[in-house]
């Protein structure tokens, strides 16, 4: 089930750190860095975010997150984590296509490690394209991908 999390609440902001940081150890794994800036957001950081958070739960445990920011017509993935006992179930895929759908919006957009080679082909899966390429302050090399979404009901 998917829901709105309500991040400025403590104890979600925590849940939300927790699957984060679980997540963001394999990614940073992946990617070959130990110094992986997602992994000093902290709860506080979450809590104060302006970006919303939306959450799949497995019976009452949080299993994934997406977090997202829409301008105008335009949503930006921030972040898509999926705690590491819920990989390969499907559920990042329907975070993306519920963010996809459910919002009126004609573009989506998301970054990631140039190197994220599992998570750029769950990208293409949903039709995102890349656009850009570059290396950030941090040194760990990027790709931004976009996708114009269908209108809802087509």
């Amino acid at each position: 089930m998917i829901t709105r999390l309500e991040n400025s609440n403590e104890d979600i902001a925590n849940q939300i750190r927790r699957v984060f940081q679980s997540s963001y150890k394999i990614e940073a794994e992946l990617i070959g860095t130990p110094d992986f800036p997602p992994l000093k957001r902290s709860a506080k950081d979450i809590v104060n975010s302006t970006t919303d958070f939306y959450g799949f739960s497995e019976q009452t445990c949080l299993a994934a997150i997406i977090e997202i920011q829409i301008i105008g017509k335009q949503l930006d993935i921030h972040s898509l984590t999926v705690d590491p006992i819920f990989f390969r179930k499907g559920i990042a895929d329907k975070l993306i296509s519920y963010v996809l759908t459910s919002f009126d919006i004609n573009t989506a957009t998301v970054e990631t490690a140039e190197v994220n080679q599992p998570a750029i082909n769950l990208y293409r899966k949903h039709g995102f394209i890349e656009f850009k390429r570059w290396t950030p302050s941090h040194g760990i090399p990027k790709v931004a991908m976009s996708v114009k979404p269908l209108p809802c009901g087509h």
